[in-house]
């Protein structure tokens, strides 16, 4: 559970660098939006570096979460309706991205 909550806080540093890129970039947005963006965007990558398992095996199972969590953003914070399909691709994602890590956790 642990690992899955890093994940997930991994994300979130992740979509909000990315979302205020977007946000800077809008008419009439200041440019100074574009430092948290890059200092959340570092935050994601050190966070993610806290892993000890090998980088690939971390990206691939990062992924899973990650898709979870953009999903819960669109909802949340773009305020996008999140529509059948996705909630059949995003609950795919978890457990793909629970057999990478659990099953290597185990055997490690």
């Amino acid at each position: 559970m642990k690992t899955m909550a890093l994940f997930a806080i991994t994300a979130v540093a992740e979509i909000l660098g990315c979302w205020l890129v977007l946000f800077a970039k809008q008419p009439g947005r200041s440019l100074g939006w574009l430092l948290p963006a890059a200092l959340s965007l570092a935050a994601f990558a050190w966070l993610l570096s806290l892993h000890p398992a090998a980088s690939g095996r971390v990206y691939a199972a990062y992924g899973g979460i990650y898709v979870a969590v953009a999903l819960i953003w669109l909802a949340l914070v773009d305020r996008v309706p999140i529509g059948r399909w996705d909630l059949v691709g995003g609950a795919m994602m978890i457990p793909g991205a629970s057999i990478i890590v659990l099953a290597n956790w185990r055997s490690t």
